[in-house]
């Protein structure tokens, strides 16, 4: 089995949950099955899911492993199906909170959380907060979506959760965890403790150490003598040392989804990015790298030289029926238009682009920002304020529009003519990629890795020196002064997006897989236990 690691999905993700995503559909399409292994408890998850296409036997989750509900049948709870052992209860509906206030009498029984209004109308219970005859709240009992308590915490007479507990289907405990204060009085956990079926207790100082152990059950449940198991690390920061710590033998990878390096531009020097630190240091662990771009995995190769295999696979995928789509002229797009689908965050550097839009429009009148994303609120909102000043400077207030993240990027990246890019750093950068799948220009700063190598300078869009705003303000305006050149470019995004067909992409997987194949019988001769039998 391939397993992609990661610690969960929500509803608006970042970009390496969208290029798992983009995996997960390649693999599907090329009928190679797979699993997420995903870390965190999270109650709407099978929604979550199931809302991306991916059904329920295609994702296993710690908590779900361990409480046995990878697969159960859904009920809804209602809040008239709520019992506090009492009588004469009233209940006092905030629709605007999406929850009950229960009383009786006087006294403050508790609250009734709600869900989401659901496809016939009902809201699901989402969790039940008890109070004592004091008014104390001691007791929340969290529901799956599903219809049963997944999850209950205890609090102290301070209001802090002091215990929490999951269970399985039929109520009974199989993962506790405990907050108190330690040495020097900081409150956080102290441990988790776990009860497997077999009556089995084991106790883990961090929930990455259970997690962990999760990947060693999930590699014992799917151990193959004839084939390894793929692991596939999307997130360095949970699980980088778990993969050189499994007690039977698979094939590990660990996927550079961002740039290694803490300043891209000097990579043979710079100080490590610190969710790769660990990797970079212990590469020959792993049995394999992977980069999304030719120019990471040279500078990997010439500053570490790892004995492990390294492979270039492009995150992103343009879909077949993309590739087929009708293109779109420049003439049918809105005129002067930029498009950003980003996280309005520091290490974007928005306010650069929003600069370079105010000095092109002193010779180009009609241009138009539209940045589409949420706010990172790091530092006080930083670069909100940033983007905002900006602005403010060169009078763009109806010219640079600030949206909140859009579900439906397709129907944005059609009206667009230009993409710009001016982050500090990428790995890859799906949304350019994106973009240009759909005919826009990329211009973007000479910044690695990914955006010099998406955008062939000249070709499908432009280049410039890196925090050079004067540069981009001045491609900015070659581009909207010259209609012929502009189309020819949109041409070229059109015609090189095949680099990250389907077909294409499936190719370069193929090489990782039969290598993990390959080395399949020199691993397992390396293991003298009786592995095949799980012990």
């Amino acid at each position: 089995m391939i397993f992609f690691l990661n610690t969960g999905f929500n509803a608006k993700n970042s970009g390496i949950e969208h290029a798992e995503l983009g995996r997960a559909r390649l693999f599907k399409q090329f009928q190679q099955p797979f699993q997420f292994l995903l870390r965190n408890w999270n109650p709407q998850l099978h929604s979550i899911m199931n809302g991306f296409g991916i059904e329920d036997d295609a994702f296993v989750n710690l908590f779900d492993f361990y409480q046995g509900t990878t697969n159960v049948a859904s009920e809804t709870v209602l809040a008239r199906d709520i019992d506090f052992g009492l009588d004469q209860l009233s209940y006092q509906e905030e629709p605007a909170n999406h929850r009950y206030l229960v009383t009786r009498g006087k006294q403050f029984v508790g609250r009734i959380n709600l869900f989401p209004a659901n496809a016939a109308g009902e809201q699901p219970v989402r969790s039940v907060e008890q109070f004592d005859m004091y008014g104390n709240l001691y007791k929340v009992d969290c529901y799956d979506e599903r219809g049963f308590v997944s999850l209950s915490q205890w609090y102290s007479p301070d209001n802090k959760v002091e215990t929490e507990c999951w269970f399985n289907a039929t109520g009974i405990p199989v993962i506790e965890t405990f907050n108190r204060k330690d040495a020097v009085g900081r409150f956080g956990k102290s441990g988790w403790r776990l009860f497997k079926q077999d009556g089995s207790m084991h106790v883990f100082n961090t929930l990455d150490q259970l997690y962990l152990e999760f990947l060693n059950d999930m590699n014992a449940a799917q151990f193959d003598p004839e084939r390894p198991n793929i692991f596939i690390l999307d997130r360095s920061d949970m699980a980088d040392w778990s993969l050189t710590e499994l007690r039977q033998p698979a094939y590990t990878v660990m996927h550079l989804h961002n740039a290694h390096i803490g300043n891209p531009q000097d990579p043979m020097h710079s100080i490590l990015n610190n969710h790769y630190e660990y990797a970079m240091y212990n590469a020959n662990a792993y049995d394999a790298l992977i980069a999304a771009t030719d120019n990471q995995t040279c500078d990997v190769t010439r500053r570490f030289k790892p004995q492990a295999k390294l492979f270039t696979i492009p995150v992103g995928i343009v879909a077949a029926q993309q590739l087929l789509a009708e293109r779109i002229p420049m003439s049918a797009r809105r005129p002067g238009s930029i498009l950003v689908t980003a996280r309005v965050a520091p290490e974007k550097q928005l306010d650069q682009l929003v600069r370079a839009v105010g000095i092109a429009r002193q010779q180009v009148a009609e241009v138009s920002l539209d940045i589409y994303g949420y706010v990172d609120h790091r530092d006080n909102d930083q670069a909100l304020k940033a983007v905002q000043a900006a602005i403010a400077e060169y009078h763009l207030e109806d010219v640079v529009h600030l949206h909140d993240y859009v579900q439906d990027v397709a129907a944005v990246q059609d009206q667009a003519q230009i993409y710009g890019l001016t982050s500090v750093m990428e790995g890859f950068n799906l949304a350019l990629m994106e973009a240009q799948a759909h005919g826009e220009v990329g211009l973007t700063y000479d910044v690695n890795y990914g955006p010099n190598e998406l955008v062939e300078d000249g070709k499908n869009g432009f280049v410039v020196p890196y925090a050079d705003v004067n540069a981009l303000a001045d491609r900015l305006v070659a581009l909207l002064t010259d209609s012929a050149a502009l189309q020819a470019k949109s041409d070229a995004a059109y015609e090189l997006s095949q680099r990250f067909s389907p077909a294409s992409v499936w190719h370069q997987w193929q090489a990782l897989l039969a290598d993990a194949q390959a080395t399949w019988p020199g691993k397992l001769s390396q293991y003298r236990l009786p592995i095949a039998q799980g012990l």
